[in-house]
């Protein structure tokens, strides 16, 4: 795949830590990455963004942002409010395939979820992964809520007739609860695609070596890991009381 578009059920489940993993991971098979951050909310000019700390986290990858706007609010709300021009799904597909002559992957991190709007006419991620024909990874929470917000942005993927690639767990928690456990085999079913990882909760805190290091591990041979999900499932699997 030489462009992913990586988004996720909403805000703060881990897709800027799982974008870097996936960067870190196909840097160490040997590709050459790019990470294209389509609009940074929520940083100063000067302030580190999202793209930036991808790069802190995996090495060398290029990085290209299209916008940045201060405020913490979805794109195109925050492109308004800053009375700045907003960043267009065809102008997120073009930069993409630039990025993607020069690069043996491309990953596109969007903001938030699916279906935030990046423009006054309702443009999304989505409407930019249709026109990149591009497959899409959907970051995820591990507990309780998830197979929900999983399942919808699933079905809305596959009714525009995108590939969904498959589904990280964004945070796995060091103890994880009943329902996260369970949800290790329902959130495949839910989604219809494939559990391609589970990032540790606290991964983008450790040092870059250390990241880098463990990133593989993280994901699924798919993404160039060599993390199992059936390992995995047996590990977390609830204990049965007799």
């Amino acid at each position: 795949m030489a462009i992913l578009v990586i988004t996720g059920t909403g805000t703060e489940v881990g897709k800027t830590v799982t974008t870097a993993a996936v960067a870190a991971t196909a840097l160490a098979a040997g590709r050459s990455v790019a990470v294209l951050k389509a609009a940074q909310t929520g940083v100063g000019p000067h302030e580190r963004g999202d793209a930036d700390e991808v790069a802190r986290l995996a090495g060398a990858v290029t990085t290209a942002e299209l916008a940045r706007y201060p405020e913490p609010l979805a794109p195109g709300t925050a492109a308004r409010r800053a009375g700045r021009a907003p960043v267009h799904p065809h102008e997120i597909a073009e930069a993409a395939a630039k990025l993607a002559t020069d690069h043996d992957l491309v990953l596109v991190e969007g903001a938030g979820g699916l279906l935030v709007r990046f423009d006054a006419a309702g443009g999304t991620l989505a409407d930019a992964a249709e026109s990149l024909g591009a497959p899409v990874l959907v970051v995820v929470t591990a507990g309780l809520g998830t197979l929900n917000t999983t399942e919808l942005t699933a079905r809305e993927i596959r009714s525009r007739r995108l590939d969904l690639a498959g589904v990280v767990i964004g945070s796995w928690p060091a103890e994880p609860d009943l329902a996260s456990r369970c949800n290790v085999a329902d959130l495949p079913e839910v989604a219809g695609a494939p559990l391609l990882g589970a990032l540790p909760a606290g991964a983008g805190a450790l040092v870059p070596e250390d990241f880098r290091a463990a990133a593989p591990g993280w994901l699924a041979p798919r993404l160039d890991g060599t993390w199992q999900v059936e390992a995995f499932r047996v590990r977390e699997a609830p204990p049965v009381r007799r």
